[in-house]
């Protein structure tokens, strides 16, 4: 290639500084690679440093020619590894040391990795091998960190590359903050290994049997930013660990404190010691009790005793931000559930304002006089004057108030201000100020990947920084922008940070606050009322005054009291009860029918002392509240009643959005009889799932015929529900999976489909509502989230017939036409039979469909959920029943036309009919699936929010557990009774699903 040649002109207008060197260094770039220079330019234009990113991508071809020139001749790749130089001459370095990391930049990173899957990657490449010595593995932890830095690459190129840094800062703070996690579950996976002695080998220092290392828990609990998930590319982490023996083991305390420690050295030795790759960061253990000066590993039992007796104020500062980074989460758990009383309680203490309010300015004066202008993080107005006002409001607040108790300062800003301790406006600036200077300390970072804090002085560097950080484009612009920034912010903390109210509130004593009464407290309290200052002021509300509404609720308040502590949150009961007083008190009827019904009023405090979902429901329909006198007005209302009413709302309302207002109530209405029937025993879990369905589906039908009107479209249009909607079996905060399905008339295909797709959007806006969402999933249609939202008959039609793989069969199975057009649903029953009812499923396609329920418990599966607790996707739980059901339904239901149902207990009933499951097993699994499905929906009902996941905490199980008619204080026999339940079903399961017993399903891989 004939070498090229650049005016000074073309390359001042790209950004290079030293024009002359640039001019050269293209041309040996060009003649090494074989690369076209020119076509490069356009790169090097975007990078922050171009002259930084054609040094580097020099450095590098004159190591590693052939490398490099496999990714300049890829401009995606060019674009990634330039620009990734131009910010960062820490990783040109990186990559001069390990020029075979380059190929790294050959595949984008589309999205951030989890934090599952950085786990997994670094733990398996830095144990591969791994055997027992007690200096540790040098070779392990070499890939360890070799890995490590190139998942921060990738990191770090996905960031520069991001439209809107500032928006998405959180997001890749958080995923650093997984990778240092990694990085330390990987090192301890290695300690563990090199420290495990094997049974008959020789005793040697350092090194312990392997039994005793296996019985020795340690977690590692993140603090400060790690703790936090808001790390920085270079920070120091710090952490604390924590030690016990295993339940069940013979291992001693003092022994498992001695092995962990071996283990937290090895650990950190593997993060930060001497090796041929340099140490990744600090581990920071000095947060401990006793700081240096305190053991490196504690038990549980030391650590909470030390902060019961000795801890100083700054400790507690600093254990908001804890939490299991890596190793044991169970201890790590414990760990944090021990402690968050302290913290929680800590602002009470004499004060505590005062000394946090000091130390904050006793870190600004320490700053040396030539750096506090260059400070970012410590400096008045910088990122210390953010998180110093937030974690005191959150101690002072958090005290009483659960909701800003958040480890992250973003997470705990948004918390302050949505519940009113801070305005929402100087909630907003304090996030966006926040985000622009971790940004603008992100990319000092990534210049060295060195720890440091401090603003560049040279002018290029600056330069360098702003381009980086897309806030601006020059030295200067950045320099007046974050002095702007810096006057804001401090004068935002002077105001939240100084405010005489903090004082006062945190002075008031635990037992003392604004109490009028200390008998009638002492009773409250007796009774089961968690604040009784707060029910006290409630009942003043109900009873003040000399009106005939306030004398029969002085009658009726102290029966309904005690009604209200018999329930799981009396609290909130007699809270809801006085809203819905406030809103019906001056009515005739209501007060009456409190007052003589033979069961409304005990009824009522049933349903408000065991539901937010009713509670808040009941704001928006009041008057719902009269059904508590006939138990008959809760049974559920048939298809044909909601159909009736619903063609009369069409026939009243000619526009539809007047129309889809009026369903959207007549929705919540008629949830909130279901919910009311649900809690009061007055409907089974069965006769639950069909109604909510039949509500879901008259909603749905209503809305798209409002938003079809009434004169022809030119088009069929069919809705299809999916999913548990399709089998009738929904629960309280269930989505609905759907399909859309359309077929031209007397229009074009084009113009067909057009039509179709704006009756989807309209559907979606119309059913939308924040009270009681309706989430009309489509992610179960064809090629999911990347096909179209809604197809025409022959198009599904050809897929199916094409491209179908099994697991879109089985999603047929549950396939129920629910809305639209007779004829098109009709056709689609039909068109869809052969594909969900094949006449043979071969042991290939029997091998997928286990294939995937195994990849669904490995992948979907939330990290950190336990298994045994997931009433959706753990074992045992409604997952198994429905896909062992599904696969007999794939393989018998075209020659036994009675399987062919989507209702996965019909379906279970019928295999049982046919002999094809035995009864004793069906019943197994039918009680399974039952328990769970009431204790999903029960969850919805106490909590007002869905939920999987079976509660660990014992107030959240009772209320739980309450709902399910267990008796007071039952939340340990509900667990067992579940766990029972699944443990049965899930022998069962695979036993009949995967053809054994006692082993582990088949791998994914």
């Amino acid at each position: 290639m004939p070498e090229q040649r650049f005016t000074l002109t073309e390359l001042a207008r790209v950004g290079f500084s030293d024009l002359s060197s640039a001019a050269d260094d293209l041309a040996e770039l060009a003649r090494v690679t074989g690369v076209d220079a020119r076509e490069l330019l356009p790169v090097f234009a975007r990078a922050a440093s171009p002259d930084a990113a054609l040094g580097g991508g020099l450095a590098l071809t004159r190591q590693a020619p052939d490398a490099v020139r496999g990714v300049l001749q890829k401009t995606d790749a060019a674009v990634r590894l330039v620009g990734l130089l131009g910010a960062s001459t820490g990783f040109r370095e990186f990559f001069l040391r390990r020029p075979e990391q380059l190929v790294a930049f050959s595949t984008a990173l589309g999205v951030l990795p989890t934090a599952e899957e950085l786990r997994g990657d670094l733990v398996a490449i830095a144990t591969d091998g791994v055997g027992a010595d007690p200096a540790g593995d040098e070779a392990a932890w070499t890939r360890l960190r070799i890995r490590y830095r190139t998942w921060l690459a990738r990191i770090a190129s996905f960031d520069l590359e991001q439209a809107d840094p500032v928006a998405g800062l959180d997001a890749v703070a958080s995923c650093l903050s997984d990778l240092a996690a990694a990085a330390l579950e990987a090192s301890l996976a290695v300690a563990r290994l090199a420290v495990a002695r094997a049974p008959g080998s020789p005793a040697a220092p350092g090194t312990f049997p392997a039994s005793e290392v296996d019985d020795t828990l340690l977690t590692i609990i993140g603090m400060g930013k790690a703790g936090a998930a808001e790390l920085n590319y270079l920070s120091d982490v710090d952490v604390i660990f924590v030690a016990a023996a295993a339940d069940g083991s013979e291992l001693e305390t003092g022994r498992a404190v001695d092995i962990a420690t071996r283990l937290a050295m090895l650990t950190i030795r593997g993060i930060d010691g001497i090796g041929s790759e340099p140490g990744l960061w600090e581990v920071d253990p000095n947060l401990r009790p006793e700081g240096k000066d305190g053991a490196l590993v504690r038990s549980l039992d030391s650590h909470l005793a030390y902060y019961e007796r000795w801890a100083k104020n700054w400790e507690f500062q600093a254990l908001l931000k804890a939490r299991p980074l890596a190793g044991d989460v169970g201890l790590g758990d414990r760990y944090i559930a021990g402690i968050a009383p302290k913290v929680w309680t800590s602002a009470s203490r004499e004060g505590f304002v005062a000394s946090v309010q000091a130390m904050r300015e006793r870190v600004t004066a320490n700053i040396p006089d030539d750096e506090v202008d260059l400070q970012l993080k410590l400096g008045p107005g910088g990122l210390r004057d953010i998180e110093f006002t937030v974690q005191l409001l959150q101690l002072v607040h958090g005290q009483d108030d659960a909701s800003v108790r958040a480890a992250g300062t973003l997470p705990a800003l948004a918390a302050l201000a949505e519940n009113g301790y801070i305005g929402r406006v100087e909630g907003a600036e304090f996030a966006q100020d926040y985000r622009m200077l971790r940004l603008m300390e992100h990319r000092i970072q990534l210049r060295q990947l060195a720890r440091t804090h401090l603003m560049p002085r040279d002018p290029d560097d600056r330069r360098a920084i702003a381009r980086a950080t897309g806030l601006a484009n020059s030295a200067e612009a950045l320099t007046t922008l974050w002095a702007d920034l810096k006057h804001r912010v401090r004068g935002l903390h002077e105001r939240l940070f100084y405010r005489p109210l903090l004082s006062a509130v945190a002075s008031i004593p635990a037992d003392g606050r604004a109490l009028t009464s200390a008998e009638a407290e002492a009773r409250l309290a007796a009774i089961g009322f968690r604040d009784p200052h707060g029910a006290l002021a409630h009942i003043a509300a109900l009873t003040s005054g000399v009106s005939r509404r306030s004398t029969i609720q002085r009658h009726l308040v102290p029966v309904m009291l005690q009604w209200f502590s018999e329930g799981a949150d009396p609290d909130y009961g007699l809270l809801a009860f006085r809203r819905l007083s406030d809103s019906l008190g001056s009515t005739y009827w209501y007060l009456r029918m409190l007052r003589d019904s033979s069961g409304a009023a005990q009824r009522l405090t049933r349903v408000l002392s065991s539901s937010r979902f009713v509670g808040e429901l009941l704001d928006r329909i009041p008057e719902s509240v009269a059904w508590l006198e006939d138990l008959e007005e809760l049974r559920p209302r048939f298809l044909a009643s909601l159909q009736d009413e619903t063609a009369a709302v069409l026939a009243r309302h000619g526009s539809a959005d007047t129309a889809a207002g009026v369903l959207r109530s007549m929705r919540r209405r008629e949830v909130l009889r279901l919910a009311f029937a649900s809690i009061l025993d007055v409907c089974t879990v069965e006769e639950l799932g069909r109604a909510l369905a039949d509500v879901t589906a008259n909603h749905i039908d209503g809305v798209l015929a409002a938003a079809r009107g009434t004169e022809d479209d030119g088009i069929e249009f069919a809705i299809i529900a999916m999913g548990r909607f399709g089998g009738r079996e929904l629960g309280f905060g269930s989505d609905a999976d759907v399909l859309y399905v359309h077929r031209a008339t007397t229009v074009e295909p084009d113009k067909a489909q057009q039509r179709a797709q704006f009756l989807v959007s309209e559907l979606k806006r119309l059913t939308e509502e924040a009270i009681l969402p309706l989430d009309l999933d489509v992610d179960l249609r064809p090629e999911g989230k990347n096909g179209p939202m809604t197809r025409s008959l022959e198009s599904y039609r050809a897929y199916y017939a094409r491209w179908s793989l099994t697991w879109e069969a089985q999603a047929l199975l549950r396939a129920r036409p629910i809305a639209g057009d007779a004829a098109l649903r009709t056709e689609f029953e039909e068109m869809a039979a052969p594909v969900r009812y094949p006449a043979e499923l071969g042991e290939l396609d029997v091998r997928e469909v286990r294939r995937i329920k195994a990849r669904v418990e490995n992948e979907r599966l939330p990290q950190g959920a336990d298994p045994t607790r997931h009433l959706k996707l753990g074992r045992g739980s409604l997952s198994d029943v429905e896909w062992l059901v599904q696969l007999l339904q794939l393989q018998h239901a075209h020659a036994n036309p009675a399987l062919r149902t989507p209702s996965t207990l019909e379906a279970l009933a019928r295999a049982t009919d046919a002999d094809l499951i035995g009864s004793a097993d069906a019943e197994t699994l039918r009680a399974a699936w039952i328990f769970a499905s009431r204790a999903r929906s029960a969850m919805t009902l106490w909590l007002n929010k869905t939920a999987d996941v079976l509660p660990s905490d014992r107030i959240q199980l009772d209320g739980v557990a309450r709902i399910l008619a267990y008796p007071p204080g039952s939340s340990t026999q509900l667990e067992q009774d579940y766990l029972a339940a699944t443990r049965r079903a899930r022998a069962v399961f695979e036993r009949l699903f995967y053809g054994f017993a006692d082993t582990a399903p088949p791998t994914t891989g």
